[in-house]
């Protein structure tokens, strides 16, 4: 049994010809040059639109921590209690949990 399996992993597999089929052209079965130039404009097409997204997308990240910067130095940086921020405070300084709690 192992000779036999030593045998089919050995015997190399007769390759077909690469052939078409009668009637068949090599023009209608691939794409040829105008296929080519089509798919390299959609991917550098689609490559600049990613760059672009990405740089969008990194505008608005900076946009937002800019805003947050200014509003923390607006606010004078002072631990509030998380008001500012709009955090939700523990307890109030009056002794009450806030309008939210039960």
């Amino acid at each position: 049994m192992h000779h036999f399996l030593i045998a089919l992993a050995t015997t190399p597999s007769p390759t077909p010809t690469p052939s078409l089929r009668p009637g068949l052209s090599e023009d209608q079965v691939t794409p040829g040059t105008w296929g080519f130039v089509l798919t390299a404009f959609i991917v550098v097409l689609t490559t600049f639109l990613i760059v672009d997204m990405v740089r969008r997308i990194r505008r608005v990240r900076y946009r937002a921590q800019v805003e947050e910067a200014q509003l923390v130095a607006e606010t004078g940086g002072a631990d509030d209690g998380g008001v500012a921020s709009g955090k939700p405070n523990a307890e109030d300084p009056d002794g009450d949990a806030g309008p939210g709690a039960r």
